[in-house]
Order: structure tokens, then sequence, then C-alpha cells
């Protein structure tokens, strides 16, 4: 009898012409044809699928018609929070492996720019994923490779399933990819992503579950890590050597406060003398422009562990601009945060910069020819040729620059690039606008793919759209 009635229901369904899930990605193939062909409104795809493949035409100029993934440059410098991230979604994903490869699976670690370390899987599926380049020192990142697992939770705080042609880049439609991203516990920063990939079979539905377990065990270890670092932080501002009713505060690399002593956490509106050493609990100062001066500081002082500097912020407490001496600390070379030394208000906006002055050129040129930015809450006239490049993010510009990263009074690339006409810059890509003048290197990747890597260390490199490159090879004479 309930044979007779499973039947029934079966029949029902046909009948009634419910859909099966191949039908359902029948639909999302044939939105993503016209998406890539210029269609602003499509229907029957995920949210989360059709923001990233927003992202892949608008902002990282994808070919929907890659079908292998690019070679990776260099990626950014490690730290050891990657380390331990690296080393527990290795363990897991050797384990996993196992369990997987009856499913032809594969299973695959990323660096934080969806630069592919190690994978695991049957060998059957290895040589598959080969033909993919999906792979080591592959790059797996959206802006290279379109939406998949990997590159796809990167831009993503929870884990993420991409089916078959949910997948940007048409070459990949034979895969399914499941994909997390663990990020840092102080920043929120990306450390590096797990991705389980199956070659022409669904995933099972228990993989994003798994995926949301290995983030959070992984993260749990990192706040612990955490919990250890705040507490070196609070030890920092105790045996700092300050004169007296100096307003002194403990920040971590987000800019959250660990520590303040009571004049500081009046300027900064947070409890006074109560160590906060657990990330959870850490305070968000009432002075805006402290993350982003964390953040410079931070990355100041990886590449220079001698380093320190000074800058004005506005504290809304005292309506008025104050002096910050900013001092890394350190464990062995590893940057915790730093220690900030509040001097008098400063309404005249003298004091040192955070930033070292880049290179000046011998006679002074009219200031209609300087880039107007913002550091804070100050204005910063920038020589041109003190810009290495410039990337868009929605409609703010950002400028990498000798001065530091720095926010362009510009609104818009469009904009910009017309402001910086006739100065040796060029459009390489629809988020990025690179000084010609100040590239070394060129890298090439798979299909003739371009970067441009600028005259600076550590080494930073640009990505080269496929529609600009014949331009750029021309304009640098390849």
């Amino acid at each position: 009898m309930n044979g007779a009635k499973d039947t029934t229901n079966g029949a029902s369904a046909a009948a009634s012409g419910a859909a099966s899930p191949d039908d359902g990605l029948e639909r999302v193939s044939a939105a993503r044809e016209r998406f890539a062909a210029g269609a602003d409104t499509v229907h029957g795809v995920r949210p989360e699928i059709l923001m990233s493949w927003y992202r892949c035409r608008e902002q990282y100029e994808v070919d929907p018609d890659l079908d292998r993934a690019p070679a990776a440059a260099a990626g950014t410098a490690h730290s050891m929070e990657h380390d331990v991230v690296f080393a527990e979604l290795g363990g897991l994903a050797a384990r996993a492996a196992g369990e997987v490869d009856g499913l032809d699976g594969l299973v695959t670690v990323a660096d934080s720019d969806g630069r592919v370390l190690a994978s695991w899987g049957s060998r059957r599926v290895l040589h598959l994923a080969e033909d993919h380049n999906l792979a080591a020192w592959s790059a797996w990142s959206e802006w290279a490779s379109g939406t998949n697992g990997t590159g796809t939770a990167l831009e993503s705080h929870r884990p993420v399933l991409v089916r078959g042609p949910e997948h940007w880049c048409q070459g990949f439609h034979h895969w399914s990819s499941a994909g997390v991203a663990v990020r840092d516990v102080v920043t929120r920063d990306p450390l590096g992503a797990l991705q389980i990939s199956c070659w022409q079979t669904p995933l099972s539905d228990a993989v994003l579950p798994w995926l949301h377990t290995v983030a959070a065990s992984t993260e749990a270890k990192l706040r612990r890590r955490a919990h250890h670092t705040g507490t070196l932080l609070a030890a920092a501002l105790a045996d700092a050597r300050v004169p007296p009713a100096t307003p002194l505060a403990a920040v971590d690399t987000a800019g959250k406060v660990v520590l303040a002593n009571g004049e500081a956490a009046v300027l900064l509106g947070t409890p006074a003398d109560t160590p906060a050493c657990a990330p959870a609990h850490r305070w968000t100062p009432q002075v805006r422009a402290l993350p982003q001066l964390a953040r410079r500081a931070t990355e100041r002082a990886r590449q220079d562990p001698c380093w320190s500097g000074s800058t004005l912020v506005y504290v809304p407490f005292l309506d008025t601009p104050v002096s910050v001496a900013v001092r890394p600390v350190f464990d062995g070379s590893q940057v915790l945060g730093a220690l900030l030394a509040f001097g008098p208000p400063d309404p005249a906006g003298s004091g040192e910069p955070l930033d070292e002055p880049g290179p000046r050129s011998a006679e002074p040129r009219p200031y209609r020819d300087r880039v107007i930015a913002l550091r804070d809450d100050r204005w910063v006239l920038l020589d041109p040729r003190e810009i290495r490049f410039a990337e868009v993010d929605h409609n703010n510009v950002w400028l990498t620059s000798d001065q530091g990263r720095l926010l362009a009074v510009a609104r818009g690339l469009d904009r910009l690039e017309q402001e910086l006409g006739g100065k040796g810059f060029m459009r390489v890509h629809r988020r990025f606008l690179v000084n010609l003048g100040r590239v070394r290197e060129i890298e090439q990747g798979f299909k003739g793919a371009l970067f441009l890597a600028t005259d600076t260390r550590p080494r930073e490199t640009v990505p080269v759209a496929r529609r600009h490159i014949p331009y750029v090879r021309q304009a640098l004479g390849l």
C-alpha cells in the first residue's frame, strides 16, 4: 500500500510538470548565457550566485569562455595565523579525501588570494582536475577564474555551493564545487579556503554542514590564539614607559581596543583599565580613523620591524584633531597590534605623517597637477609619480601610493583617468589604472594572461584584462 502511494505521488508530480534538478540547472545555464551576453536581469538564479556573476562581469571582467584557471601570481606574505589555518585545513582535507574518493571527489586548500596550495583525491579526478588547472599554484579567486567554490567562498562569510552551470566560466560546468573560507577572528579578513569538488556528480547535502564545522573548529583555534595575543598587548601597555597622564591604548590589528588607561578611555569612549583579551569582547573606539590607522601600521611594521610613526586623528570627544604616536607590538616576528600614545589637541594640523614621504621631484610642480586624496580627516596632495596604481571599489577609488593606501577624492575610475591623462597612466582593467612608469616586471600567465608587478617590495601585482592586453603590450614595447 505504501508502495502504491509512492507510485501515485510520483505520477502526480510528473503530470503536474514538477521540475527535476536537471531542469533547474538547464534554466540556470540559459540564464547564465543571457547574463554573459549583457542582460541585467535574469530569473531562477540563487542570489549569492547572481551577485558573483555581477562581480565577474562588471568588476573582474572574467572571460566566460575560460576553460582553464590561470597560473597564480606571487601571493601576499603569510602570517602565523595563515600557517595555523593551512596546517589545520591540510589535515582535514587529507582525511576528507578518503570519504569523497568514492564520489570521484577532490579536496583543495587555497590561500587568501585563491591560490591553490595542495589537493587530495582519487587518481582519476586529480587527472581530470589537471585539465582545468585545478591544481597547486593555480589561481581560483573570482577575479581570476570566476564563480567557483574557492573564489566565491573568499568573497562570502558562509559556505557556498556552486553547481555546474552556476560556474561563471563555461569550461567548469562539468564540476560541482563547495567551499568555505576561514577568516581572521580579529580583522575578519580571509586567511584560506577549503573546497570539495565533484566531476559530473552532485555534491552530498552533508557537504555544506561539514564545511561549516571545518571553518568553525579552525576559527575556534584562532580565537584561543587571539586571546593570547590580547594578553600580550595588555602586558605591553603595562610595561610601556611614557610620561605620567599620557593617554595610552593598546589596539589589535583591526583597531579594536584591548586596553586603555583612564586618559585614553575618555578620548576613545571605551572602559578604562579593563583588559579585553578575547576578540569578541574588545571595544570599538569612538574614533573612526583607528581601524584604518591600525591596518596601515600593521602593514608598515610587517615590512619594517623597526618602524614607528605618528599622525593626527580626529577625536569627536574633543571635536579636534589629536596627535598620536604609533608603536607596533610584536611576538617574535608576528605583529600583534600597536600601542597608541595620544598627544595634546593639534588644530593647526602639524605632526609627522604615519607614512614616510615618497620620492619628490627636484622642481616643485603646480598644485593643479596634484591628485587629491584623503587620509583620515586630512587632505593629501599627491604627485602622480607617487601613485603606483588605482583600484575602484564600487564608486570609491583607492590609490596605492608611496604615501600609503589613500582614498581618492575623485569619484569613479573614469574621472580619475581623465585627471591623469598624459601622465603615464593606463587603464588595464575595469578595476585598475596603472602608472606604467612604476611597472618593473611583467608576468605572463596561462593563455597569454598578463600581470604587472610594480617597483616595490614586497611585490604587488595588477591583473591585465584580456581586451586590454594588446594596448598594454604596445605601450610597454612587448
